[in-house]
């Protein structure tokens, strides 16, 4: 299985699409069969949210798919142990999303050697205090785990310098102010914001937060970024659907996704 930056570059100026889902909702046996086909339907990355009882950085509908997938009974070690029996079966590299704590309470080299055990490629900690990452992100270097790090719209030139100094090869661009969640547009704001970011490296930058239409895929895929990350939409769909339909109207959004990033 590739790195994240390896996956992105491989597609060269096509941005990648990056579904997001939450491990455990509705249970985990549907989280096998949503990730198969995501992979299918041509995902170039899959971010994998760890449920958690406090996620600050997330809307309503990812809030309402960690609540059912804890009290489901998912648990950290049955998610890790669902990814090291599918991860050699997907061509998708794959991205976990927890909150620090998890971590902490595990203990970090234990949590991080589990993951890389596991086969996940890619970290992302929302929460994750930049003053003090040094230690993590070099045993994320170690354990060929790359840590991506989130610039957001309010961090100020030098955070957003020091994060650039600190982070691996891919960086979060947080497209909007809030928590994640549908939104109705993507301001064209960003695209500017973008640019301010693209004229500091060469890093690959992946945008995510509020992108949830064909529509919105469209307009941000021309603003020179690597990837796309869409999670709510997705999440929605398992959420509002019975189990007939949820599997197909996936793999319709997901084709259709990729259909327009290629078509870009």
């Amino acid at each position: 299985m590739k790195s994240i930056s390896k996956a992105l570059i491989s597609l060269g100026n096509q941005c990648a699409l990056i579904p997001f889902i939450t491990a455990g909702d509705p249970d985990l046996y549907s989280t096998e069969q949503v990730l198969r086909i995501l992979d299918r339907e041509g995902a170039d990355i899959i971010e994998i949210g760890v449920p958690y009882s406090d996620p600050l950085a997330d809307g309503p509908i990812i809030q309402e798919a960690s609540r059912k997938a804890l009290a489901s009974g998912v648990t950290i070690d049955k998610i890790l142990q669902l990814v090291a029996d599918i991860s050699s079966d997907l061509r998708a590299p794959l991205i976990l999303f927890t909150y620090y704590n998890p971590i902490l309470s595990r203990g970090m080299e234990r949590f991080l050697i589990d993951i890389a055990n596991a086969g996940i490629k890619g970290l992302i900690i929302p929460d994750l205090p930049l003053e003090e990452s040094d230690y993590i992100i070099s045993l994320c270097s170690e354990l060929s785990i790359e840590l991506i790090l989130l610039i957001t719209p309010t961090s100020s030139s030098n955070r957003i310098a020091s994060i650039l100094s600190k982070s691996s090869d891919v960086i979060y661009v947080v497209s909007t102010i809030g928590v994640t969640g549908i939104r109705k547009e993507i301001h064209s704001e960003m695209r500017e914001f973008i640019k301010k970011i693209k004229s500091q490296t060469d890093k690959l930058l992946i945008l995510g937060f509020g992108i949830s239409t064909v529509e919105h895929v469209n307009q941000v895929s021309k603003w020179d970024i690597n990837g796309i990350v869409i999670g709510s939409a997705f999440v929605k769909l398992l959420a509002e659907n019975n189990i007939n339909d949820q599997f197909q109207l996936l793999k319709n959004f997901c084709f259709s996704v990729k259909k327009a990033l290629v078509d870009n």
